[in-house]
């Protein structure tokens, strides 16, 4: 095989990136690699039939995408990527042929528009299909034989053989996929060592730091490892039943939000009578390895944000068979885009105050290794002194380290960054850039690329054209505005995140703080919410709180719709082990967040 994920070629291999039905396959290629080879490798990895005919296309540093139908083809690709010193070649493939040359294949449309989305990105090695992954209970990596614990996304688990490792071990497996391992005693976890781990089979570590393991069962039909199962003391408890808290404590008073994943509720807990917000999940939507591990990521964000006054807390998470549930701090005063439809535009000195204490939360994110993603008007609540609090961590990544970058396609398509859209590596860079966009909306009342939705042209209303507005076009200012406001707009705008405002490896946020636009601003004093916000959401009543809501929420009949028992059948309940979670914080007898 020519295409590897192996050390011996990270000196002068070529990094690539293969994507094929929303999945994104990290490899490296050899630079005199044979037009037949990659074809051969490439249908290998993509599971296709000796038979099946397939269309690649490489991306080149355009954007554009260009086909691969011969030799030729590839070593310009090659020598583009040597003269461009291209970070990887990106190839799509697709299954089939375009039904007239020059024709875009079926789907094709939407993979260059791709909108808020994610892919999930494979690592090949050794015949192992990787993906990241979090995992619920400690488990031991047979390589280096410490725990897969922590942090970001540590460990990686094959889609084939769930063999499981850390993520930085991945490179250096010896086992083939599907070659059988012998079992080994069970190992005794007693201290804070790590138990001594021979071979390659996986061990996981209980909460309690006892190990349990039941006996191991091999799949019928195929040779290969299969992860061992363990038992732990709850394995036959209903979820959730285990938790110190769950639906029983909660009545349910107004739906206030719903997504695509989830629906939001006003609750009040029984026992303190405290009002909350519950975001239910249907276990059903969780129907992935990625689905779980954003779920685990928005549970961790969520206990990090609880130590900041601008961020939303987490109360508790508990689960029943078919639902998860995040009990999270109520903010009752509505987000920012409920208010700026109201008031239509805000004061500058409205607009500085609410975008120094998002550029607070924003940095306090950062160092701790996570980069936010999805900051929009929307996502903006008020509490009832009129404070910002930023929520909804689901488009989070964390555990980046200084100076590491990721590369996954996700956000609001109005909010994404340049880089996002030019398929780059990229870092805190993207959160800067959305403030900017957002403090555009706040001072000039629209989006800094309302052009695409101002237009009568149906070509020019499409993410296509808004993307190639957020690439291209130059940013107009309203002359409505300040000096510098408009200098602090263009210096979040700057569509090079190398000279964005906030973006200096040693001096971003500082930066931003010493800005002329934010000279009135005390940022100690602001940091600890001794500055007294602009506006104050009226929050005296029941009544005056749903005022700040959307009327299409509150108007919903609250309730959970009951479970279809076939369905809960189909649930791998092992999945959610660990999900439940109650604030350290809330021991004291006040019980807030």
């Amino acid at each position: 095989m020519v295409l590897a994920f192996d050390t011996s070629y990270t000196m002068e291999g070529i990094p690539l990136r293969a994507a094929f039905n929303g999945d994104v396959m990290c490899l490296v290629m050899d630079p005199n690699i044979a037009f037949d080879d990659l074809c051969d490798d490439l249908r290998d990895l993509c599971k296709f039939n000796s038979e099946d005919p397939f269309t690649m296309k490489w991306i080149d540093e355009e954007g554009d995408p260009c086909t691969l139908s011969k030799q030729v083809e590839l070593d310009e690709a090659v020598r583009l990527y040597h003269i461009n010193a291209e970070s990887q070649l990106v190839i799509n493939v697709f299954k089939g042929t375009p039904k007239q040359p020059g024709m875009l294949m079926e789907g094709e449309d939407r993979l260059y528009r791709r909108g808020a989305r994610r892919w999930r990105k494979i690592y090949q090695f050794n015949g192992h299909s990787f993906v990241a992954r979090r995992f619920g209970k400690m488990t031991v990596c047979p390589i280096c034989r410490d725990i897969i614990w922590g942090l970001g996304r540590q460990g990686v688990k094959c889609m084939n053989c769930k063999y499981t490792v850390h993520k930085r071990c991945h490179r250096i497996v010896k086992l083939i996929c599907g070659e059988h391992i012998s079992q080994q005693a069970p190992l005794q976890y007693t201290g804070d060592t790590v138990p001594e781990v021979h071979g390659y089979t996986n061990h996981m570590l209980d909460l309690d730091r006892s190990m349990k393991r039941n006996k191991s069962t091999t799949s019928s039909g195929r040779r290969g490892l299969v992860k061992d199962e363990f038992y732990t003391k709850d394995q036959d408890v209903e979820p959730g039943s285990g938790s110190r808290i769950g639906v029983n404590d909660f009545d349910f008073i107004r739906v206030i939000g719903r997504g695509s994943y989830a629906k939001v509720m006003m609750v009040r807990l029984k026992e303190t009578d405290r009002i909350y917000a519950m975001k239910v999940i249907k276990k059903e939507l969780v129907n992935d390895d990625e689905d779980i591990d954003w779920v685990q990521t928005e549970k961790h964000v969520f206990e990090i944000a609880s130590n900041h006054p601008f961020l939303v807390g987490l109360h508790s998470c508990f689960q029943t068979r078919s639902r998860l549930f995040f009990v999270i701090e109520f903010v009752n005063g509505g987000d920012l885009m409920f208010h700026m439809q109201r008031m239509r535009r805000l004061e500058e000195s409205h607009a500085r105050f609410y975008a120094a204490e998002i550029s607070c939360a924003l940095n306090y994110l950062h160092e701790k290794g996570i980069i936010y993603r999805d900051l929009k008007l929307d996502n903006v609540l008020l509490d009832p002194d009129g404070h910002v609090k930023l929520t909804d961590y689901g488009m989070c990544k964390e555990g980046l380290l200084p100076g590491e970058k990721t590369s996954t396609f996700c956000g609001t398509p109005n909010y994404i960054a340049p880089e996002i859209l030019r398929g780059e590596d990229y870092a805190a860079s993207v959160d800067w850039w959305a403030l900017g966009v957002l403090l555009y909306e706040m001072l000039a009342g629209r989006s800094p690329f309302d052009i695409v939705t101002a237009t009568d042209n149906p070509d020019q209303n499409t993410e296509d054209y808004l993307f190639q507005v957020i690439l291209e076009k130059p940013i107009r200012i309203p002359r409505s505005l300040s000096v510098r406001a408009a200098s602090c707009l263009k210096g979040f705008l700057n569509k090079n995140p190398l000279e964005r405002l906030g973006c200096h490896p040693q001096t971003g946020f500082s930066d931003i703080c010493t800005h002329f636009f934010f000279k009135s601003i005390d940022w100690e004093a602001l940091d600890k919410r001794q500055v007294a916000p602009p506006f104050k959401p009226k929050v005296e009543d029941e009544d005056d709180i749903l005022s700040n809501f959307d009327p299409q929420f509150t108007t919903e009949p609250v309730h959970l719709t009951p479970d279809d028992p076939s369905l809960l059948e189909t649930i791998d309940q092992s999945e959610f082990d660990g999900f439940e979670y109650i604030n350290p914080l809330l021991m004291s007898s006040d019980d807030a967040v």
